[in-house]
């Protein structure tokens, strides 16, 4: 059955970038159980992922004082559960082991571009991969922010390899206002990174900008409902990583009141 998953997943994988966290709800009671749900698609037009185990590196709720890992049966959909313990902010966090996938040139440099990855493109073109498939392998980094206005804690990093950190509260922001991030690499900031944001109820309405020299970047947020904000980064593998290169998916998802 893992096996099935696995491939099946992977091979979905290879066309539906977008990966990202769907709590039942993001403002929980205390002591209130939630399903955690993962998602893969483009535009926020989603897949169930299943819960994978072989895939998963962490997958955990974390607050200022507790960490747990988020538990579920393998093949489950929602593909988590937790019980939330009390009212403060609380960040659901899952980082995967490495998937591979390979493309043929042209969907490859597709990706690239749709990605804001040209100086991969032009590194191809350097060492005359241009008509090479991409042979590939990526990490996702997802992260979902349950609580409100009145809560801190949203700005401490849960040590993935490639995270966006709010340096506001999301639920601090009225629709319409912008929201500062940073975006960490091997917890060092990284620049010149696209950072896309884009809300479930206008997902053909994207937000993009890149991070500056310290990694930071500012977002508006124009209206209300559930929001993702992702970015990819993506280096050479290393030799004898049985790929030619390795990539990084990170997300941050919040719901954000009227």
């Amino acid at each position: 059955m893992k096996r099935v998953l696995l491939a099946l997943f992977l091979a979905s994988s290879a066309y539906a970038h977008d990966f990202w966290i769907e709590p039942s709800t993001f403002r929980p009671a205390a002591g209130e159980r939630i399903s955690v749900a993962l998602r893969l698609g483009q535009h926020l037009q989603s897949e169930p992922v299943p819960r994978i185990p072989p895939l998963i590196q962490r997958f955990i709720l974390k607050g200022e004082k507790s960490e747990m890992n988020v538990v579920g049966r393998p093949g489950g959909d929602p593909a988590g559960y937790a019980l939330v313990p009390d009212a403060s902010l609380y960040w659901i966090g899952y980082e995967s082991n490495a998937f591979p996938v390979t493309l043929d040139a042209q969907k490859f440099e597709h990706y690239l571009r749709d990605e804001g990855l040209e100086r991969i493109i032009e590194l191809r073109a350097k060492r005359n991969q241009s008509a090479a498939e991409g042979n590939e392998r990526f990490y996702r980094c997802a992260k979902a922010l349950l609580g409100d206005k009145s809560q801190s804690g949203f700005e401490t990093p849960l040590g993935f390899t490639l995270e966006l950190i709010p340096r506001k509260n999301p639920y601090a922001v009225r629709p319409g206002g912008e929201l500062p991030l940073s975006l960490l690499f091997r917890g060092k900031p990284i620049a010149n990174v696209l950072v896309v944001a884009m809300n479930k109820n206008e997902p053909d309405k994207v937000v993009r900008a890149r991070t500056d020299a310290k990694g930071r970047v500012t977002l508006p947020l124009g209206r209300s409902g559930f929001w993702m904000i992702k970015a990819v980064h993506m280096e050479p593998a290393p030799p004898n990583a049985g790929a030619d290169w390795e990539s990084w998916w990170a997300s941050l998802t919040f719901d954000l009141a009227q």
